[in-house]
């Protein structure tokens, strides 16, 4: 597979500079990614919601999805629950997976962590089998990272 362009965080990093807004912000992350990898079917944020106990669709790329997961459900849900990222190979394998679009055989998630704070997931589905791997893996982190650097927690509760 393809991997990503190296320069997918710099371009996150300048595109969020002096933005304040965190939708704006995920909302160009999206389209972003969505035109750096191929082979995706979707490409989005789920942010946390203190009120609900849920995690809110966000800004995406892609066809209509899931607009609440429970933390530790489906892949997104356990990505934000264990704090963790990770690639599954083929989602119809994964316990427990929420199937929001039925043409999703794989999927990568990446937690947004605040100042030790997780308000969200990012999350990238693709038609094919095994779509993503290790690098994959790796260059999303960064981006989550990068993308982490620009959001306010605050405003982002303030929402959710």
């Amino acid at each position: 597979m393809s991997t990503i362009d190296s320069l997918l965080p710099a371009q996150l990093d300048a595109l969020s500079a002096d933005e304040t807004n965190p939708i704006t912000i995920l909302a160009n992350a999206s389209a972003v990614i969505n035109a750096a990898m191929s082979d995706l079917n979707w490409a989005g944020f789920y942010l946390y919601n203190r009120k609900t106990d849920s995690l809110d669709l966000g800004p995406f790329q892609g066809l209509v999805a899931c607009t609440h997961i429970r933390p530790g459900s489906g892949v997104v849900g356990t990505s934000f629950a264990e704090k963790r990222a990770f690639v599954v190979a083929n989602v119809h394998e994964f316990a427990g997976h929420i199937a929001c679009d039925a043409a999703s055989n794989s999927e990568v998630v990446v937690p947004l962590i605040v100042n030790g704070e997780t308000v969200g997931v990012l999350d990238i589905d693709s038609p094919l089998l095994a779509r993503f791997d290790e690098d994959d893996l790796a260059s999303l982190q960064e981006a989550a990272t990068v993308l982490s650097a620009h959001l306010d927690a605050t405003l982002l509760a303030a929402v959710y």
